[in-house]
């Protein structure tokens, strides 16, 4: 919470912030929960990824849901009450979820102003948009707007081993369309405007994770100084060798930060994932 501002952030675990960097830029991250064969885990609280994975491996009914507006009245009246004056709230897109309806709802009711950002995106994408609201000294309006600039410019493209998990959580949507029922291809898929985007169509699952490594190169190549997550699924060789070939690459990257996607996300993109996130810098 910047001291001259007094301007708390807050965001939602989808964000999959690390912990340490949660702590030091003074995020309160609100839970989602995951059910798995009807029992209701929060994530990030009591929901091991190892847990997760193994559900998912073993075919076991795994749902998610966001939190109601009453988790955020209650983590908008704990900043508060550390002497908040303003709260950004920042979360991950309406398109995916209805967590920043109940945080607009939450904050209709809150004793000090909140600024509700629909980030548009998920992941780090969402996590470093709500970092740049955490640096960025000044009012409410000013960290909001931040958190919209970097969350605009960020891209996120991922690729999976199977789609029967999206299928099932129901977010394919057009994506499903437009990879048919082909058999052999895998799909690059990226977040667009709020949604899942079909990128390009390959033919194996080691191809789409090769072809996001090269997508976010020529991304990379791009910009100015970047900053980089690299999200798995209980692969986390998986996450360094990436990391790895993007920083030896020689591009202006200020850090590349490897992170385990959260169990709301992994739970409907399942094990095999790797995701790529970059944003300026």
């Amino acid at each position: 919470m910047a001291a001259s501002s007094r301007c708390a952030v807050v965001t939602d675990s989808t964000a999959s912030l690390p912990a340490a960097l949660a702590e030091a830029a003074e995020i309160v991250v609100v839970p989602l929960q995951v059910v798995i064969g009807g029992v209701a885990h929060r994530e990030g609280v009591d929901l091991s990824p190892a847990r997760l994975v193994a559900a998912l491996r073993a075919g076991e009914r795994v749902t998610t849901s966001q939190p109601g507006p009453e988790a955020f009245a209650r983590a908008y009246a704990r900043v508060a009450a550390r002497g908040a004056r303003e709260i950004v709230s920042v979360h991950l897109s309406a398109e995916l979820s209805g967590t920043v309806t109940s945080a607009r709802t939450a904050a209709q009711g809150s004793g000090v102003p909140v600024h509700v950002v629909d980030s548009g995106t998920v992941g780090m994408g969402l996590g470093l948009a709500a970092l740049a609201a955490a640096r960025t000294e000044g009012t409410g309006a000013a960290a909001a707007r931040a958190a919209e600039r970097r969350a605009a410019g960020s891209r996120v493209l991922f690729a999976v081993d199977s789609l029967e998990h999206l299928r099932r959580g129901g977010r394919l949507g057009p994506v499903a369309a437009a990879v048919g029922s082909v058999l052999g291809l895998r799909p690059v898929l990226g977040v667009r405007h709020g949604r899942l985007e079909l990128v390009e169509k390959v033919r194996t699952s080691g191809r789409a994770r090769a072809r996001v490594v090269e997508l976010v190169l020529e991304d990379l190549a791009r910009r100015g100084p970047s900053e980089v997550a690299v999200h798995h699924l209980g692969a986390p060789e998986l996450a360094a060798d990436v990391a790895e070939r993007i920083t030896a690459a020689g591009l202006p990257v200020r850090a590349v930060h490897e992170v385990e996607v959260s169990a709301v996300i992994g739970a409907h993109v399942g094990p095999g994932l790797l995701a790529v996130v970059t944003a300026d810098a």
